[in-house]
């Protein structure tokens, strides 16, 4: 018997340490972990086996193997086996993996490649996810088949927000787990313990991969970071550290190692291939910064570390369309922390509640996988309007929109007042 799991980020084997240290997975046959890397060019980029600190996560695996290597040189994101082929493609998986009896499935981003592509090549086997940041808590991306969603028994996740229920795969009837914090911690540690030595800063910022999605321009993301640095300068931080995200190119780092120097203040970077929280633990800052990473998640509900968003309302306002999977972690982030400007000015969001929030754009998401929310969708909206998180068009199309704000009722109540003067 073989227990089949994949990632593709060390964050993510992490967290898969972590479930397997808590005895999430009662499989005693062997280990089998595909790994698999998904940036723009792989081959330049750094294999999640292959990154600082990995190798305290090997020994909880039989044998390792690269996702890339096997269907070189098609890439991970975008390859997927068609309806003909997959018969054949699976006997021939099986095969060159030595696999057996596949006892457990075990995968991340299901919605997508090539997670999706390997559920539909390895079968007949129960299937586990695990969600390794706030994606979570935003409806599930893209509609499963049946034969994939109805292997799926569980779904593993981090407590990252505290009281507030996951709605990836809600859907599907999936009961949702969360994973200890403190055994995510100790992998952490584990982890940082052979992680290369890192600069010390008091403050850091989370660097995305945001003008890569098209969320924003190059140029609107170097703003941002600015901003950020700014920001934090203002606050009276002399040595900030810089975490680019690993999908990122170097263009950021340098225009913000420029940036530093103008405000006179110390950069250090830490290398792309060096979770945030290996950060945390290794650095204690004593603010974190970012736009809407689930870094900013970690830092403040598993280290206590104290953190700040800034630019959250202008990629609200790019994000297309609108059910684009980052519109929950963006809406979590800045309805939850406080806000930097790059005057140093910390100041806390409108109080709301994030529960009824987070599902009322879950819903405008995907209304109709989620019919369920829609009840409560409408009555936050009617509460509250469409701003901020909502946009009209939308609500419009869900039939959402507050009568208040439809075509025509502004002019309607100008014309009941002037009869009734």
């Amino acid at each position: 018997m073989t227990t089949v799991y994949y990632a593709s980020t060390l964050f993510g084997a992490m967290t898969l340490a972590a479930a397997m240290d808590d005895g999430r997975f009662t499989g005693s046959g062997e280990r089998l972990l595909i790994v698999a890397n998904n940036s723009a060019i792989p081959e330049v980029a750094t294999p999640v086996d292959q990154t600082p600190g990995f190798a305290v996560l090997r020994e909880r695996f039989d044998r390792i193997v690269s996702w890339n290597e096997l269907i070189a040189p098609l890439h991970p994101a975008d390859w997927k086996a068609r309806v003909i082929e997959v018969p054949m493609l699976e006997r021939l998986l099986a095969s060159h993996l030595r696999l057996g009896n596949v006892e457990e499935l075990v995968l991340e981003s299901i919605a997508v490649t090539p997670a999706r592509t390997i559920a539909g090549l390895i079968r007949d086997c129960p299937i586990t996810v695990y969600a390794d940041g706030l994606m979570s808590y935003g409806p599930t991306r893209d509609p499963l088949p049946a034969e994939i969603f109805r292997r799926i028994t569980r779904l593993l996740h981090l407590d990252l927000v505290p009281g507030l229920q996951p709605l990836l795969l809600s859907e599907y009837g999936v009961a949702a787990a969360t994973v200890p914090a403190e055994t995510f911690l100790h992998v952490v540690d584990l982890v940082a313990q052979s992680a290369p030595d890192m600069l010390a800063a008091d403050a850091m910022i989370l660097g995305q991969y945001l003008s890569a999605l098209d969320l924003l321009t190059a140029q609107e993301e170097a703003e941002l970071h600015t901003g950020l640095l700014r920001g934090l300068v203002a606050l009276g931080h002399s040595t900030v550290a810089f975490k680019p995200h690993p999908a990122a190119g170097r263009r950021h780092t340098q225009l913000l190692r420029q940036a530093a120097e103008d405000v006179g203040v110390r950069l250090v970077v830490a290398g792309g291939d060096v979770p945030a929280e290996v950060c945390f633990a290794a650095l204690r800052p004593r603010l974190v910064a970012g736009c809407f990473s689930t870094g900013l998640a970690t830092a403040s509900s598993f280290f206590g570390i104290p953190v700040a968003t800034h630019g959250t309302d202008l990629v609200l306002e790019r994000l297309k369309p609108y059910e684009n999977s980052n519109r929950v972690p963006a809406t979590i982030a800045d309805a939850l922390l406080p806000r930097l400007g790059p005057s140093g000015v910390l100041s806390d969001p409108t109080a709301v509640d994030l529960g009824e929030l987070v599902r009322a754009v879950g819903y405008c998401m995907q209304p109709e996988n989620l019919p369920g929310l829609r009840s409560s969708a409408a009555a936050y909206v009617e509460r509250h309007g469409s701003a901020r998180y909502f946009k009209k068009q939308r609500l419009e199309a869900v039939g959402l929109l507050p009568a208040a704000e439809r075509p025509g009722t502004l002019a309607k109540i100008r014309r009941r007042l002037a009869r009734a003067l």
